[in-house]
């Protein structure tokens, strides 16, 4: 036995590490990225923000300007913690080893967000994902309540909009989850952005319930820069597991000069939103092709019976990336691509058709 095999986990073993595709000459469609970029006219503005920098010097630790921008922009009243994480996931990995222990689970509507399970695993915690219902992805409600009494759950994560399937669940549904949850229910509104509905305002109501989300999808994916709100009482037990000047300088002067302008992103969700739209109807007009309503910023389809794999490889092959998510439990034949600007949509949709063309006269 090696060294390595001697010390490193069991658990590690079993894992394998998250996989990003090579998009270099791509149009890159797989990672609900948001396609316009900071606009021309302010980059100057923003690369003097970065200039007057001193990178010698450590961040700010609290980063301390950065919340109270933030805390502005959300409405955040004084008794509402606040915490900045590097990205969403950092956020998930210290909710999980601050509630971790022996026995202790999370749970998960699923297919949603892979970190859910992964990070779990890092922690040893028990993973335990529900089936979402197979008509319209929507909340098995009475699965959920099952899973909640029979395993306790330390935390319960609930994506809204649900990543990947892009649907907002019922309302009244997930309120009924928080009530009864022994322990945390996070809600996760990384696209929030690009969906109508939201459960920050209620994060003073209910005293296990926090909010998370991201720049990431409004524009911003390259800062990594994730944030979690809810009743301080956790903010504070949390925020002791969080590395010392964990957002990096540049990212807090970045993310500041961004969020002067929130208008500019703004304006960008919308367009987005609109770009979803017309892509949605697009695919719709296809053969074989059965799209689901998404409020996110990416739309999840279906292809005929058995081609999802051939139709992600024909659109590889002419140089469209996009998400395979056939091999999922629950998304067969499931393909997710990300709203481009119009001219990435429309060369996606010219490619699919294509694909589906391709396959009508026989399997590659």
């Amino acid at each position: 036995m090696s060294l390595v095999e001697q010390w490193i986990r069991p658990q590690i073993w079993a894992l394998s590490p998250y996989h990003v595709p090579d998009a270099r000459g791509m149009i890159k469609l797989d990672a609900m990225e948001n396609p316009y970029g900071l606009p021309a006219e302010l980059v100057p503005a923003w690369l003097d923000c970065l200039r007057a920098v001193p990178l010698n010097r450590y961040p700010d630790p609290a980063a301390q300007a950065l919340k109270g921008l933030l805390r502005g922009i959300l409405g955040l009243p004084e008794q509402m913690g606040l915490i900045l994480g590097n990205g969403s996931d950092e956020l998930i990995q210290i909710i999980a080893l601050a509630v971790a222990g022996p026995g202790r689970a999370v749970v998960a509507p699923s297919p949603s967000f892979v970190m859910y399970r992964m990070i779990a695993s890092y922690v040893d915690l028990s993973y335990v994902g529900v089936p979402l219902l197979r008509t319209d992805f929507g909340l098995d409600e009475v699965a959920m309540m099952e899973a909640i009494e029979r395993h306790r759950p330390a935390v319960v994560f609930l994506a809204y909009p649900n990543n990947p399937t892009g649907n907002l669940w019922s309302r009244r549904s997930m309120e009924r989850i928080v009530e009864r949850a022994p322990g945390l229910v996070v809600v996760d509104e990384a696209y929030a952005p690009f969906a109508s509905d939201s459960f920050l305002d209620r994060t003073g109501e209910y005293p296990n319930l926090l909010v998370m989300r991201t720049l990431s999808k409004m524009g911003l994916a390259g800062l990594r820069l994730g944030y979690l709100v809810g009743p301080d009482p956790w903010l504070h037990e949390l925020e002791k597991l969080r590395l010392p000047y964990n957002i990096n300088a540049l990212t807090q002067a970045s993310a500041e000069f961004a969020l002067s302008h929130q208008a500019v992103f703004d304006r960008q969700a919308a367009q987005i939103r609109e770009d979803r739209a017309a892509l949605a109807a697009a695919l719709a007009r296809l053969p074989g092709i059965r799209v689901f309503p998404s409020e996110a910023n990416f739309i999840l389809f279906a292809t005929p019976t058995g081609t999802a794999d051939r139709v992600f490889r024909c659109l590889r092959d002419q140089g469209v990336l996009i998400k395979n998510l056939s091999a999922q439990p629950g998304l067969a034949d499931s393909l997710r691509v990300t709203v481009g600007a119009p001219a990435e949509n429309q060369a996606f949709v010219c490619a699919l058709r294509h694909c589906l063309a391709s396959e009508s006269h026989g399997p590659a």
